[in-house]
């Protein structure tokens, strides 16, 4: 009776091998004081930093959703990565946490280790701009569950924060100001959307020149990470609101207390090129309920600090707050 070896089954443990070889040292970059070992053990170990009264652990997830389509049928795997963590560190940063490291988890139906270097390198990169570290991941090689050339990835990032400073929604109050800091494109939401109005309705393709890009490089644009925004400012933020899906009408509430809701000046909103092109086949409240529209991060702020926040950042102010109804009203 003849055997049947693991690689003749669809997974090779040997390019699992050289794959993680090819990461080290861009897991290395990645250090940070805290890291306790290295890649290759059971789990990632990290210290807790000194200096916290009341230290709370936050933990976030997510993926790039069918943005990841893109970049495969594209064959640009250098950028997802920096999505992948940007989704995750925005968010801890919103509940005023401070990224320390990050893990993620590659699956695939067959390995192609230098289409995984390249996913991984990115993701490194952008532990480097969440100023954390990447402590370790999962790579998944599952025949039968992916098409040929799909995988899918997942991120989970943990922070800390002092307990005291976890409810944001106490800091905000009337007349406080709504700094808006830009998207680097479209980020990482609203995609399928993206691919149904640019590709199946318009026919456009990736190499079509778009404001002196080409298209694929617009659309694979990474998501901006605005964790060092957050560092040097957090002294005088009340609050932050990370727009991804949804936009700003389903993300703001989410740091209002009830009895004060969100005046947005719609046209201070410097709306992307990108979104104005999609946004001729698209409604206006829909595209306002599926992307960032330009606006990747929107910051509370007190009146008296301002000046001091568009000094220190790109920002600048497209609304306030005032008494009403939980909500955001465009005007």
């Amino acid at each position: 009776m003849s055997t049947v070896s693991y690689k003749e089954s669809g997974v090779d443990i040997d390019a699992g091998n050289s794959f993680v070889e090819n990461i080290k040292p861009f897991v290395k970059a990645t250090r940070i004081p805290g890291v306790l070992g290295g890649i290759g053990s059971f789990a990632g170990a990290f210290e807790l930093p000194t200096g916290y009264k009341e230290p709370v652990i936050l933990a976030g997830t997510d993926g790039v959703g069918t943005k990841l389509k893109l970049a495969i049928d594209s064959d640009r795997f250098d950028t997802v990565g920096i999505d992948l963590v940007a989704m995750c560190s925005n968010d801890l940063i919103c509940n005023f946490g401070t990224p320390l490291f990050f893990l993620d988890y590659y699956a695939t139906g067959k390995l192609e280790v230098d289409e995984a270097t390249q996913v991984v390198k990115g993701i490194a990169e952008g532990c480097i701009r969440s100023e954390c570290a990447l402590i370790g991941g999962e790579t998944a090689e599952m025949p039968g569950m992916y098409h040929e050339g799909d995988f899918d990835l997942a991120g989970f990032c943990v922070g800390i924060a002092e307990k005291s400073e976890l409810d944001r929604t106490s800091k905000v109050k009337t007349g406080d100001v709504l700094v808006a800091l830009p998207s680097s494109g479209i980020h990482s939401n609203g995609f399928s959307l993206v691919r149904k109005v640019l590709f199946e309705k318009m026919g456009k393709k990736f190499d079509d020149e778009f404001e002196g890009k080409k298209l694929i490089d617009v659309l694979l644009e990474p998501t901006r990470i605005y964790v060092k925004e957050f560092k040097q400012n957090k002294h005088i933020i009340n609050a932050l609101a990370h727009i991804t899906g949804g936009g700003i009408v389903e993300n703001l509430p989410r740091v209002l207390p009830e009895g004060l809701k969100a005046v947005v000046q719609k046209d201070s909103i410097r709306v992307l090129p990108i979104f104005k092109l999609i946004g001729t086949m698209v409604e206006e409240t829909e595209m306002y309920r599926a992307f960032n529209m330009g606006v990747g991060m929107i910051l509370v702020v007190n009146p008296e600090n301002v000046d001091e926040i568009l000094a220190a950042t790109d920002g600048y102010v497209i609304g306030h707050l005032e008494a009403g109804e939980k909500k955001v009203e465009m005007i």
